[in-house]
């Protein structure tokens, strides 16, 4: 094959592949699930549960989630707001009411609710409200968002022992309030630091978590 045909072949090869991964947008507004974004490409697995929490910027507490074993699938996106489908710019506003927050779904079988929950407390500082590090905004508030009552007594649990035992000098702020709907947030947000690797202002991940 000549080489101005080996490179045009090339140049088309990567082009699908490109289209292949893009995020589609479909007619009702909703984004279709990007296969790289996602820790899982099955979002709806009965074997599953969910699970949101918000934790300050949804970058590293979807890439901490994404680490744990037994967490399946995770997106970013904004929830608890007022606004349907709000983007990223409207929510940075602080009018909307959303908390940037990661959805998830995990294999009860492999990882337990009360694990994930106080994993939760270990990667962000539970005790400032409304900022997580240099982020301030009601955006950024530490929130559970419960999808069942056994959540809610697993989370409130978690905070009483944790209060308790004083884990934290100050008193914790967490929210637990009852899932509202999820919008999923923009193509290039999903699984931000692992196209983008950088520092985070969460609590560094390590093994020692799941201790």
């Amino acid at each position: 094959m000549p080489k101005r045909l080996t490179i045009l072949a090339g140049v088309l090869m990567l082009a699908v592949s490109m289209a292949e991964f893009r995020q589609v947008q479909r007619k009702d507004g909703m984004q279709e699930q990007n296969p790289l974004d996602a820790v899982h490409s099955d979002p709806n697995d009965p074997n599953t549960l969910e699970a949101t929490f918000a934790a300050g910027c949804f970058w590293g507490v979807e890439h901490f989630f994404a680490a744990v074993p037994g967490v399946v699938f995770t997106e970013v996106g904004y929830t608890g707001g007022k606004v349907k489908r709000p983007t990223y710019q409207q929510v940075c506003s602080g009018r909307t009411g959303h908390a940037e927050a990661v959805h998830l779904r995990y294999d009860p079988n492999q990882i337990s609710y009360e694990t994930l929950v106080r994993l939760f407390f270990k990667m962000h500082d539970p005790t400032t409200p409304n900022r997580q590090g240099p982020d301030i905004g009601t955006q950024y508030r530490s929130a559970i968002f419960v999808h069942s009552d056994e959540q809610k007594q697993t989370a409130e649990a978690v905070i009483r022992d944790l209060a308790a035992r004083r884990a934290f000098k100050q008193r914790i702020v967490t929210r637990i309030v009852s899932a509202a709907p999820f919008w999923r947030a923009e193509a290039y947000h999903q699984q931000y630091f692992k196209k983008n690797p950088e520092r985070s202002c969460h609590t560094q991940f390590c093994p020692t978590m799941l201790q």
